[in-house]
């Protein structure tokens, strides 16, 4: 899918992380593999620490303390917002959706509009492309996007496949009509027969949570622990799936876009680690430092909050106060690989907060 949007404009961003923060050399005794074996992995994928929630904190708590946030210091005004989309894999509940307890919690009025979307690792650009679609109906009004996961109630503490590197997070963001914008560029792709190559496998409808499926055994045969409810990566998969498939949709969204990879200042990307980003990059034959690749070693990747924590992060007060045309690109579950070209500066904000839930 190819289209372009226009006059739309990401206005500001808040990344807001979890108190708790956990270092890799501190968790290295959970898993089956020899110490030594395990701390290598440190440098070579970029495993250093990540912000884990609390057992009582819910993906809900996260978005509620970044909004209050928000209206307290004038960030927004809520007779200005006239919708949220939450995009997560990690709801408070079946039901009721995790948007309408963030209306409810922050008593927005009651022509809001809330909506949910199950996205994981794509779930930034999902959330863009939801946004954008209802300001062309919502005119004078913003949309809130909230990416929001607490996958780390999901991963087993003893799969060393996958554990080091999940952090939960969320980014809220803020987009608007601006018709002095230019357009921005958006291509994605999704293929589910390879549905299963991140998974969990127990929870849904399909087969649910019990006794069983909360057995912790050794699923894999590979020395990492976990049971069916929890998340089952295959990192080989992964690895294949973003070398072949991310470097020709970047190359066809900028030829879409009509512009040449020199022309881009920013590759934000999702950030699954450093040694997938570093070849990545290698493949695009795209300057390391165009492409921040540290998301992972200082709080550990938030699925689908992982690019507005990127932004905040390595951006910042930058993109308040100058333009960069920016490459994003999300890839992951589903599996689906999805990239847009878009200007973004200007904002009003963009600032990281630590959650007190």
């Amino acid at each position: 899918m190819k289209t372009i949007f226009q006059g739309k404009k990401i206005t500001g961003i808040l990344g807001v992380l979890p108190q708790s923060e956990i270092f890799f050399e501190d968790e290295v005794h959970n898993y089956t593999f020899p110490e030594k074996q395990t701390l290598r992995l440190k440098k070579v994928m970029g495993y250093e620490k990540h912000r884990i929630v609390k057992n009582t904190t819910a993906s809900s708590d996260l978005c509620i303390f970044g909004l209050n946030h928000m209206l307290k210091n004038g960030l927004i005004n809520k007779r200005d917002i006239g919708g949220i989309v939450v995009v997560t894999t990690t709801p408070d509940h079946f039901m009721p959706h995790v948007s309408n307890i963030i209306h409810g919690e922050c008593n927005l009025n009651n022509d809001v509009i809330c909506m949910d979307i199950s996205q994981g690792c794509v779930g930034f650009l999902y959330g863009l492309i939801q946004a954008f679609m209802l300001l062309d109906h919502i005119r004078d009004k913003k949309i809130i996007i909230f990416n929001v996961d607490t996958l780390s109630k999901k991963v087993s503490t003893r799969d060393r496949n996958s554990y080091p590197l999940i952090g939960d997070a969320a980014g809220v963001t803020v987009v608007e009509n601006d018709s002095t914008i230019k357009d921005i560029y958006f291509n994605l792709y999704n293929d589910g027969s390879r549905r299963e190559t991140l998974i969990i496998p127990a929870g849904g409808s399909r087969l649910a949570c019990s006794q069983e499926t909360a057995e912790i055994k050794d699923v894999d045969n590979d020395g990492n622990l976990r049971s069916l409810d929890n998340l089952k990566m295959d990192g080989s998969e992964v690895f294949t799936f973003v070398q072949t498939e991310v470097p020709p949709l970047i190359e066809e969204t900028l030829e879409f876009a009509g512009k040449n990879k020199e022309h881009i200042d920013w590759y934000l990307f999702h950030q699954p680690n450093k040694f997938m980003l570093k070849k990545l990059a290698e493949k695009l034959s795209v300057p390391y430092e165009k492409v921040p690749m540290n998301i992972v070693e200082k709080f550990g990747n938030s699925s689908g909050a992982s690019i507005p924590i990127n932004i905040v992060h390595n951006l910042g007060q930058r993109v308040v106060e100058n333009q960069y045309s920016c490459c994003l690109s999300g890839f992951g579950s589903g599996l689906a690989w999805g990239a847009m070209i878009i200007e973004l500066g200007g904002m009003n904000f963009c600032e990281m907060l630590i959650s007190d839930c």
